[in-house]
């Protein structure tokens, strides 16, 4: 597969989820609010609810933001990945697959995205490899015109 192709598909995969994290992360800051995912995690026996319910809105609301636009994917993408594995053993673990019965299903699939984008990195789409290719044109020092 030519590299382009797959920096394509790392674009597409980013979009994809950072969207989806965002949208969660903005539903327990604006939707729901912080009071009601504090009381929401209390009642589900997820530890430290009020700092599990600030820390999972944050990761999810700017971790999906820095996917969209590939900034520090390799740190957010774990980040994200963990953040699923916190759900994933807090509230679906034994609740099957498919998540009309509380099943994991979407929290997998998150989180090995994640793990993914974690693992590849971002592409050449990406303020990540922007910002790469100008420190590697910085320390190669001036380019000369002639």
């Amino acid at each position: 597969m030519p590299e382009s192709v797959r920096d394509l598909a790392k674009l597409i995969a980013r979009l994809g989820l950072g969207i989806v994290f965002f949208a969660h992360g903005w539903q327990k800051f604006f939707d729901l609010g912080i009071p009601k995912v504090t009381a929401g995690f209390r009642a589900m026996g997820i530890p430290l609810p009020g700092l599990s319910a600030w820390l999972a809105a944050t990761v999810e609301l700017v971790g999906g933001a820095l996917l969209v636009l590939g900034l520090l994917t390799p740190i957010v993408g774990l980040l994200l990945a963990v953040d699923m594995l916190g759900a994933y053993l807090t509230v679906h673990i034994g609740h099957g697959l498919f998540v009309d019965k509380g099943g994991a299903e979407l929290v997998i699939a998150l989180g090995v995205g994640a793990l993914l984008l974690a693992a590849v990195g971002a592409g050449r789409y990406s303020l990540d490899h922007l910002l790469s290719h100008r420190r590697t044109q910085e320390a190669d020092g001036p380019v000369r015109r002639y």
